[in-house]
């Protein structure tokens, strides 16, 4: 075999091992969110938008993020020894780009979220405020597509918040 096919044999052999063992992951980080914080329940936050299930999506991604990448057990109000509540008080639009004066074909959408944790009696051990992500997307001229890629973007912004959110709290607030 001449080098270079060599070469492109090893290089096929890794490319395929790679693909077979996926890309699944788990960050540096891990264990309680913090010594105290062994259990947790996350309340579903509290929606002041006009997207009807923000405050579901920032729940359940805060409570995927906790689950994967930390110790902390999720667990319902009464078994948690501590409970994040949060709030969704802002999703906002702004136009990113145009094809004309009246066609938008991009947006920005941006959400601001403030997220507790509280303790015993409802002590407050850390919190954030004003806390924002952003995600764009193309507008469509279909109503369905639009709305889909409008959902999508905040999806994607909860995944981000709950990430960010998370890495704060393991980084022994």
């Amino acid at each position: 075999m001449k080098p270079m096919s060599r070469m492109m044999a090893i290089f096929g052999v890794l490319a395929v091992v790679a693909a077979v063992s996926g890309c699944g992951y788990r960050m540096a980080e891990s264990g309680y969110l913090n010594e105290s914080v062994t259990r947790v329940a996350v309340v579903v936050f509290e929606n002041n938008t006009s997207e009807s299930r923000a405050g579901v999506s920032f729940s359940n991604e805060l409570i995927r993020e906790i689950t994967q990448r930390s110790d902390t057990e999720v667990v319902s109000v009464d078994k948690a020894t501590r409970v994040v509540e949060g709030t969704v008080k802002a999703i906002t639009f702004s136009t990113q780009s145009r094809s004309s004066d009246e066609t938008v074909t991009e947006r920005e959408v941006t959400a601001r979220v403030d997220v507790k944790l509280k303790g015993p009696e409802g002590k407050i051990l850390w919190s954030v405020k004003d806390f924002t992500s952003s995600e764009s997307y193309t507008v469509s001229s279909d109503f369905e597509d639009d709305q889909a890629s409008r959902n999508e973007a905040v999806e994607t912004i909860a995944e981000r918040v709950a990430e960010r959110l998370v890495s704060l709290m393991l980084s022994r607030f």
